[in-house]
């Protein structure tokens, strides 16, 4: 058995075995497991396993196991439930006592959960769910698509030459656009499947956006400008919207229709209804509000340069560790589209570098704590990639102070690529060095400077300020 099996055993056995889970699904870091009846779940026992580096207490109970062995140990509780990540797991109970007090415990757990997030915080995690699935495509393309970029970049320079090259760089556009020019459908399915719908057809309804096949002889006219629609006006923001509508509408006439005919009469109004609204009200009243959220954002990075670089920098950690930093997405989305690049994420990434920053004073400040420096061993060269939460979980929220001044760390580099300005991602990635291929207008050495002022900021106030003698003197993860 390996090591990663034995760790998804520990994690089942810790939320109250397979008969407590509903599903589980993961992103990059973390197994995210919908549990029946939470009271049921181990949380002490769940954090001392080894091989967790933290958890997080949700709506779902999110196990941050790290990069590469979260979806090995998805795979396994996967095998091991008989169902495929994120469908439901049957369980075979006759104790019909025994599921009604856990369905009434789930309903309770439900209802409290409703009333301590409120609305707001319910669409912020609902929002993040349905990107997270999409976080490793947007990864793998944009990369590809960075990649694509410097080789375009050369090939424009003359510093290459050669009929395969730009062949390379066709291809390599293609795989790119294969995700990134088809996101509203994907974004569609993801919402309908968090929304209860439908999820082809909450795909059709994403693919309505792009408006397939008009030219300019045949234009859909913007009822309120009298302009001609563009395809993917109102981007993801009025894909959700309209997803979540289709919810609506396509459960209410399931109630109504017989079944005989539901399978043909349900899908057909349904498209019917969300499709006319989507293209001639949603589109356009979306595109206004995503066209309005990009111009204040953008605005303020702008005007505000080394103070919202710096408040951008140093509170984005804190999101990452509530699990709230995908809400971002759709924003970054939104930017590229207009803009041809975000330049929310270089700032953002500045977050990470500042952990770096605490992770190498700590390993070089805490000498003697083996634990603390074998734990770093494996943290620190993701945390470099751009992948933080190994770092956070791991080792700077456990011990404290650090994640502190790591934000700070986070915050002056913010500052520095917030002050250079301009600094803009052309495709949502990984932060950190992974970022690089995809920073646009040639601004690599602006978001390295960044990078290197967050590095030495974390390092410099978690050497001074952040360590205690506990930390520095004993063999142990506590302070």
């Amino acid at each position: 058995m390996t090591k990663e099996q034995k760790l998804a055993e520990h994690i089942i056995d810790a939320v109250g075995g397979l008969d407590n889970m509903d599903n589980v699904i993961n992103c990059m870091t973390r197994v995210r497991i919908k549990v029946i009846d939470e009271n049921k779940v181990d949380y002490d026992k769940l954090k001392a396993t080894q091989g967790v580096m933290g958890v997080v207490k949700d709506e779902r109970v999110q196990v941050v196991v790290g990069p590469g062995t979260v979806n090995k140990v998805a795979d396994h509780i996967s095998q091991l439930s008989g169902v495929r990540l994120g469908e439901t797991i049957p369980h075979n109970s006759t104790n019909y006592k025994a599921d009604a007090e856990a369905k009434a415990q789930e309903n309770k757990t439900a209802i409290q959960s409703k009333q301590k997030r409120g609305a707001f915080n319910k669409l912020l995690k609902t929002i993040a769910n349905i990107f997270i699935p999409l976080i490793p495509a947007f990864i793998g393309a944009g990369l590809i698509g960075g990649i694509a970029a410097v080789l375009s970049n050369l090939l424009a320079a003359g510093q290459i030459s050669g009929d395969w090259v730009t062949q390379l760089v066709t291809v390599f556009n293609v795989i790119k656009d294969g995700m990134l020019a088809y996101l509203a459908i994907f974004t569609g399915i993801n919402a309908a499947k968090e929304f209860g719908a439908t999820p082809g057809l909450g795909g059709v309804i994403g693919g309505t956006t792009l408006l397939t096949g008009l030219t300019d002889e045949n234009a859909i006219t913007n009822i309120f400008t009298g302009e001609p629609l563009q395809p993917g006006q109102g981007g993801i923001i009025g894909v959700i919207f309209a997803v979540w509508l289709l919810s609506i509408v396509e459960k209410r006439l399931h109630k109504i229709v017989p079944n005989a005919v539901d399978i043909i009469v349900t899908p057909t109004i349904t498209l019917f209804i969300i499709g006319l609204l989507t293209i001639f009200i949603f589109m356009p009243l979306a595109g206004f509000v995503s066209d309005g959220l990009v111009s204040v954002i953008n605005a303020t990075i702008s005007i505000g340069g080394v103070f919202s670089g710096f408040i951008i920098g140093a509170f984005f950690l804190p999101l990452v560790m509530l699990g709230l930093h995908h809400i971002f997405t759709p924003i970054h989305i939104e930017m590229i589209n207009q803009t041809g690049a975000t330049y929310l994420l270089p700032i953002a990434a500045m977050a990470g570098a500042g952990q770096v920053g605490a992770a190498l004073a700590l390993w070089v400040r805490c000498r003697k704590n083996t634990t603390l420096r074998n734990t770093l061993k494996g943290a620190l060269p993701v945390g470099f990639l751009g992948i933080g939460e190994p770092l956070i979980y791991g080792v700077t929220l456990p011990l404290g102070k650090p994640f502190f001044t790591a934000c700070i760390g986070g915050g002056i580099g913010g500052a520095v690529v917030g002050g250079i300005g301009h600094i803009g991602a052309t495709a949502i990635g990984p932060s950190g060095i992974s970022l690089l291929p995809l920073i646009s207008d040639h601004m690599y050495l602006g978001y390295i400077a960044g990078l290197l002022a967050a590095y030495a900021g974390g390092f410099v106030f978690t050497y001074f300020l952040g360590t205690t003698k506990t930390m520095r003197e004993s063999d142990s993860l506590g302070d």
